[in-house]
């Protein structure tokens, strides 16, 4: 067993293909033209990374045509800042165009050639992993269909994996021709099919199909093993009999393990939305993330881990630890990922490493590469154009030492609470420890003062932590009276927070140009007051500011660097809490934001748009004020995860997208289906304003951490909005 537990950290680093199109993650986050990223990963502490040399890059016209450019400075880089390289030689990929998955004679020898290229040039270089995720690719790329070549049928299914297994077990022997301390870091991902009883065949067969990859490199894979009739029977004998007499055992198998690995599958269709509907050609079932529906949890990543020692005995890294959440969550894995690793060596597995995925985070997954979809954070955010460190930096600097941790990290993950289970619960034999539940889901660390009980925000931000599992108070002004420093220092003290977030103030625009005082002292001279006694206390704080500190006279969105010029009393007040507590010193986050609408509280625009649409009410909205709309759940998530992550200075957090109230109006009803013709453009001046507002306002960020689209939001607000319906029920 290797001396220590070590730390090892993976760019998303996938060039797959879809159709002629080829699609690369190092594109997509930038790191492409990045060399200075490096320098970040090495300030991480990572002992090893996996690092892409994929033949897709190298030689992507013609084997014989190589452009090494790209790649060299970067190895020669790693290796000077002491990082250990894990070549990956293709990463669900299917080769260059002139070979695919499903070329028999050449993707194998191909490969191997390009691997043996790879160890002249890089001698230096002494682990592996030829093929990433073989049995995975194999069945997105020629069982699913999602990648190419695009099938859809078993036969393909197992030739894919066995050229892949062939590619692995040529490259590697082409590659200790040259370096004969070479090791093989073999990945995949993996979990455990459940299921109900009358679909138990299907469970069965996927439990064992799982190893197929490793069982193949391992030369298990002969007459007696369970699967060789099945995959014989497809014209593969001869390929099996050629793998098990030159076997290529992994010296190193890679686990990779995600929330979602574990399956259930169910015959009772009803019980599941038809999204996760699907079948065998012989039975029809639903396709459900285990942990959503199974009491107990299943055995998750510890179950997996002690599965595959128990079955092949060779060294074991986690090589894949991300979870596409929030900050909390990711913290909350990636601390659970390395503390199961260390329980398990201690109980004589022999664990080697924990690789800490994405660190540049990653793109479109959530569509399966297939379309553009969302960016994922990880370890560096760089949705802003450039690498941002997050709290995760911290974390994995603390790991290897068992020093303290970030308070959110601490309490129990989403996995191991009862929001968890999203179908009706089924219940599964298990053990009376795994029935077991944890002592207390409620987070036992320094709380979140949250300022503000009696409005929108602040009981927002109450409910994003409750639903984060993030120890918080929520307090009101006569718990803290933001008039009197005593008062704020008593609650600091007596609370003792890790972070403030300020989500009192005064709220009523045109009422403040009636009793500015009041408003400069709740919005500007409270916020600052609050702020001085949390700097003097080493607490970070949150405060909002608002899109009226601009006057609107601007061409394009106004971003973080744009000056203000507020037209009324509000804005002026919010401009000054910004000036006042950007003059502190402190870690001190502002967030600019507008436009707030959310299904959770009926005092905003699109709540009051949806209950007059569903009278059958006409409703005037202005025409000529364009705005941002910000949905409160998104604001709320992206500015935890900011205050988490130790952010400061100013950040503008919208939904990242102009509109006029009345287009907006308009786009609730679409949503909400109901009849846009009685929504009435008009002036704002028919709207009778006391106060002056700028026409065009929209906010947008130059610094990253944008929230999701507009789009998306009003999908939320129209799918949790339980007033229609009511009101529906009540009409009829």
């Amino acid at each position: 067993m290797a001396r220590e537990l070590e730390l090892w950290g993976g760019p998303e680093c996938t060039v797959n293909r879809i159709g002629d199109s080829f699609a690369d993650q190092f594109e997509r986050c930038g790191h492409t033209q990045r060399l200075e990223d490096l320098e970040l990963f090495a300030d991480l502490g990572i002992k090893a990374i996996r690092y892409p040399v994929l033949w897709e890059r190298i030689a992507p016209d013609r084997a014989d045509q190589c452009d090494w450019s790209w790649i060299d400075p970067r190895l020669r880089r790693l290796r000077e800042l002491g990082i250990d390289v894990i070549a990956g030689l293709v990463h669900h990929g299917s080769g260059p165009v002139y070979t695919d998955l499903l070329d028999d004679a050449g993707f194998a020898r191909g490969l191997a050639e390009h691997a043996r290229r790879v160890a002249e040039r890089y001698p230096w270089i002494d682990r592996y992993t030829p093929v990433n995720e073989p049995l995975t690719t194999a069945r997105f790329s020629a069982l699913y269909g999602h990648w190419y070549p695009h099938r859809r049928d078993e036969r393909s299914f197992w030739r894919a994996l066995l050229n892949q297994i062939d590619g692995v077990r040529l490259s590697m022997a082409a590659i200790r021709q040259i370096n004969p301390r070479a090791q093989l870091v073999q990945t995949d991902d993996v979990g455990r099919t459940f299921s109900t009883a009358e679909v138990r065949g299907q469970a069965g067969f996927d439990n064992i199909r799982r190893w197929a990859g490793w069982d193949l490199l391992c030369g298990h894979v002969t007459r007696h093993h369970p699967l060789w009739d099945h995959i014989a029977a497809f014209g593969l004998a001869a390929r099996l009999e050629a793998i098990a007499d030159a076997p290529c055992p992994p010296d190193v198998i890679g686990v990779n393990h995600y929330l979602t690995s574990d399956r259930f599958l169910d015959h009772r269709l009803h019980r599941y939305p038809a999204k996760v509907h699907g079948g065998n050609g012989r039975q029809l079932y639903a396709d459900v993330e285990a942990i959503r529906v199974l009491e107990p949890p299943p055995p998750g990543l510890e179950g997996v881990l002690r599965e595959t020692w128990d079955r092949y005995g060779i060294p074991i890294a986690i090589t894949e630890v991300h979870n596409g959440s929030t900050r909390d969550e990711q913290m909350r894995w990636m601390a659970e990922a390395w503390d199961t690793a260390a329980k398990l060596r201690r109980q004589g597995i022999d664990m080697r490493a924990v690789t800490i995925w994405s660190l540049l985070g990653s793109s479109d997954w959530n569509t399966l590469l297939t379309a553009p979809g969302k960016y994922e954070p990880g370890v560096l955010d760089v949705s802003g154009g450039s690498p941002r460190t997050t709290a995760l930096v911290g974390l994995m600097r603390a790991l290897p030492d068992d020093q303290p941790r970030h308070p959110t990290a601490q309490s129990a993950g989403w996995w191991r609470r009862p929001i968890r289970l999203h179908y009706p619960t089924v219940h599964r034999p298990a053990p009376l420890e795994a029935h077991r539940r944890e002592a207390s889901t409620q987070p036992q660390s320094p709380p979140i003062l949250i300022l503000g009980a009696t409005g929108t925000l602040g009981q927002a931000f109450a409910g994003g932590c409750r639903h984060r599992n993030l120890a918080h108070v929520l307090t009101d002004r006569h718990g803290i009276d933001l008039r009197n420093p005593d008062s704020i220092a008593r609650a600091l003290d007596r609370h003792q927070p890790w972070a403030v977030i300020n989500a009192a103030g005064w709220v009523r625009v045109d009422d403040a140009e009636v009793t500015p005082q009041e408003c400069y002292e709740a919005n500007a001279d409270g916020a600052i007051r609050l702020s001085a006694a949390a700097a003097e206390r080493n607490i970070p704080t949150l405060n909002f500011s608002s899109d009226l500190v601009f006057d609107g006279q601007a061409a394009a969105p106004y971003v973080e660097t744009d000056t203000p010029s507020p037209l009324g009393v509000y804005g002026h007040s919010k401009l000054r809490m910004e000036d006042g507590i950007s003059a502190l010193p402190g870690a001190h986050l502002i967030a600019r934001t507008a436009a707030f609408f959310s299904p959770f509280d009926v005092h905003n625009f699109a709540v009051a748009v949806s209950t007059a649409l569903a009278r059958g009410e006409r409703f005037r909205a202005a025409s000529d004020l364009v705005v941002s709309p910000t949905y409160v759940p998104h604001l709320v998530d992206t500015a935890l995860d900011l205050l988490i992550d130790g952010e400061t200075g100013l950040w503008h957090l919208t939904n990242d997208t102009a509109l006029s109230w009345a287009e907006f109006a308009i786009a609730i009803a679409d949503a909400l289906g109901l009849s846009g013709e009685l929504i009435e453009p008009v002036p704002a001046e028919a709207l009778g304003f006391r106060a002056p507002r700028p026409a065009f306002a929209p906010l947008a960020t130059a610094r990253g951490a944008r929230l999701p689209s507009i789009q998306a939001a009003i999908v939320a607000f129209a799918l949790h909005l339980p007033l229609l319906k009511s009101q529906r029920s009540q009409a009829a």
